[in-house]
């Protein structure tokens, strides 16, 4: 686990005005399941992502750049949790990678998919 961080954004859409940003708290969106919930916690508490709050991710929320913003390295460190977590292995030469981490509802279906545990 590294030291704390202060990276990772959630989507932000600006006001109606078009002037002043604030976090996309669409009401009308889909609430996420309890394994999007879980990965999400284990994520934001495992990588220390003090700027991202549950309360603002979604399913739709991307792994990389805005929204959780992970690198290459958090990614692999996600890989091997979830590996030990749910009994599978998620391998880096995996061409389909690119889809599985591309947002918390692709990797939740993957995981949903393979685990064992």
């Amino acid at each position: 686990m590294r030291g704390k961080r202060r990276r990772g954004r959630c989507p932000v859409r600006r006001a109606p005005d078009g002037t002043q940003p604030r976090y996309d708290r669409d009401t009308t969106r889909t609430p996420m399941n309890a394994l999007e919930h879980e990965l999400a916690a284990l994520i934001v508490g495992e990588l220390n992502l003090e700027d991202v709050s549950l309360d603002d991710v979604t399913a739709e929320t991307p792994l990389y750049g805005e929204g959780f913003g992970l690198d290459s390295i958090d990614i692999l460190e996600i890989a091997l949790l979830i590996s030990k977590k749910y009994g599978f292995e998620l391998r880096s030469d995996n061409p389909d990678n690119e889809k599985i981490f591309a947002t918390l509802g692709a990797l939740a279906a993957y995981v949903d998919a393979h685990r064992v545990r």
